[in-house]
């Protein structure tokens, strides 16, 4: 995305569709700062690599957010769906 990055999202959520999914580090970490973000989906695996980015490092506030959702996996994995406390 090239230009106001609020404006492009915002006019993307006026059109139809299930939503827009987002993955990666920078650009979350943008949207969420602008507020853009409606929902957040974790899936946490039971594995520690001990190397690879930070989510949301370099946030300039806190994000309070309300559990939606919580699906467990035979495999251990956990996936939760969030959404920010307005």
């Amino acid at each position: 995305m090239r230009g106001d990055l609020w404006k492009a999202v915002e006019q993307l959520k006026q059109e139809s569709g299930n939503g827009l999914f987002v993955g990666g580090v920078k650009l979350a970490l943008a949207l969420t700062e602008l507020g853009l973000i409606d929902e957040y989906e974790f899936v946490v695996h039971p594995r520690l690599t001990g190397h690879g980015p930070t989510l949301f490092a370099g946030l300039s506030k806190w994000v309070d957010l309300k559990l939606v959702s919580r699906l467990e996996f035979r495999s251990g994995a956990v996936a939760m769906r969030y959404e920010p406390r307005r």
